[in-house]
């Protein structure tokens, strides 16, 4: 999540760096159809012999979201044809290994993760018995800044947050976080839009000088996707003027975007896919410039064909891997994440996850709490369980000594057994008003001690009618 100046990686050139160029013009289904073929070629090209794609530093696992994107399972591809080294299933070992990301790890490891990992066909919350990256966010919650997570002086922190919460849906295709918890995050994207409809990756809130600085490409296509994926429509004024923005950096000879670095494909390819994100075409109205150009030519134009290589810079003479990633996810229609396409390997399932708790493996819960009174509290639960699967009592128990930011629970009636809850952080059940629990987005029920909670669960509680 960092900007493409910082970004040096660069691609082999060899055949896939052929020089031929398509001319720039409204792209047609056609062209589009090679963009993405060509593009799948290329960003195959950069599997490991081992089928990673990351690694320690910088890597290519955004790749799984422009692979699915552009209609390619993560497990169908393989180095030298291979299956037991298919992406997936490469990528699912190593978020489930316990050095990962690293040991000073920043919340955007786990949002990039969630993003990346849900485009391969891996439940997020279920990567393994031990690993829920959905459990890893919450535990950057900042208590004192409600909406935001990670520090909030890293914006670009709680603009990925909302991707990945909203966008990586459970495998039935549900929102998995609730409405208290989308409304927080939303309050604090609008308060962070500068006053040229735009967005930057720093911290603007109540700060006149940064509101009114001037606002980047990258991030404004990443927040404005962010509200749309968090249930903003692209009707919403917030919307129609960061599209505003956007048009006005519009460069009419080429439709590329006029980045504050400068005219590259990965500040193009962000403001796209943020585009895309909303429901918003990028090659019509407001985004067909009166040349007859829009961004998508543009990117197509960086495309090296057939090698299928994207340039940085428009000089540039061969291509790059970050580049290419960001391009091909947004010439192909995505936004930040996708929906993983069924594979075309045989026996190979459109999702994998962990199934069940495994007893004595410590592993992490999700758990929101809700007072019904905008004191929302967001909390990683850390606990082991001693079977394959916990209840609700187990769960608010451990999160009295053992959530991450703490305060998440701090008592709960009865405190053993099963029944009814009804009390919670000191608020008690009160005639139609009484504690109701939700799993993955489900319906709120009456909240019970007894009621179960499975592996990857995401646990919302509220106190209402």
């Amino acid at each position: 999540m960092s900007r493409r100046s910082a970004l040096t990686v660069a691609a082999a050139v060899g055949a896939f760096a052929l020089t031929t160029l398509p001319a720039a013009a409204t792209s047609t289904p056609a062209q589009i159809a090679t963009s993405k073929t060509n593009g799948i070629t290329y960003l195959k090209s950069l599997q490991a012999a081992d089928g990673s794609y990351a690694g320690s530093g910088l890597s290519n696992e955004w790749a799984f979201s422009a692979f699915a994107a552009a209609g390619t399972a993560a497990v169908d591809v393989t180095p030298g044809g291979d299956t037991s080294k298919n992406a997936r299933t490469v990528y699912r070992t190593l978020l489930s290994t316990s050095g990962w990301p690293s040991s000073s790890p920043v919340v955007t490891d786990y949002e990039r993760a969630t993003l990346n990992a849900y485009a391969a066909g891996i439940d997020p919350a279920r990567v393994s018995d031990s690993r829920n990256l959905i459990a890893d966010i919450y535990g950057y919650w900042q208590t004192a800044e409600t909406g935001y997570f990670g520090p909030s002086a890293n914006f670009n922190g709680t603009v990925f947050a909302a991707l990945a919460l909203n966008g990586a849906k459970t495998t039935a295709g549900q929102v998995r976080i609730p409405q208290a918890l989308r409304d927080a995050i939303i309050t604090r994207l609008r308060a962070n839009q500068h006053n040229d409809g735009g967005w930057n990756y720093s911290k603007a809130e109540g700060n006149a000088t940064q509101l009114a600085a001037a606002s980047d490409i990258d991030m404004t296509g990443a927040a404005m996707a962010a509200l749309c994926v968090s249930g903003v429509p692209n009707t919403d004024t917030d919307i129609v003027q960061a599209k505003a923005f956007l048009k006005s950096k519009l460069i009419a000879s080429s439709g590329a975007f006029n980045a504050l670095f400068g005219v590259n494909t990965d500040s193009n390819g962000w403001a796209v896919s943020g585009l895309n994100a909303c429901g918003i075409n990028p090659q019509t109205g407001d985004f067909l410039t009166a040349q007859g150009k829009t961004p998508v030519d543009f990117l197509i134009t960086q495309q090296f064909n057939p090698g299928g290589g994207f340039k940085y810079l428009p000089s540039d003479t061969s291509p790059s891997a970050y580049a290419s990633i960001d391009g091909l996810r947004a010439v192909a229609g995505g936004g930040f994440t996708a929906t993983p396409p069924t594979p075309v390997t045989s026996g190979a399932p459109q999702w994998v996850s962990q199934p069940a708790f495994t007893s004595g493996t410590a592993t992490k819960v999700a758990l929101t709490v809700d007072d019904g009174a905008g004191n929302l509290k967001v909390c990683s639960v850390a606990l082991t369980p001693t079977g394959s699967a916990t209840t609700l009592g187990a769960v608010l128990d451990a999160a009295v000594s053992a959530a991450t930011p703490s305060g998440c629970v701090t008592a709960v009636t009865p405190s053993f057994g099963t029944g009814t809850i009804t009390s919670l952080n000191g608020k008690a059940n009160s005639g139609s008003n009484t504690w109701k629990a939700s799993i993955d987005g489900g319906t709120f029920t009456t909240a019970a001690r007894e009621t179960t909670v499975g592996v990857g669960d995401t646990i919302a509680v509220r106190w209402g009618a």
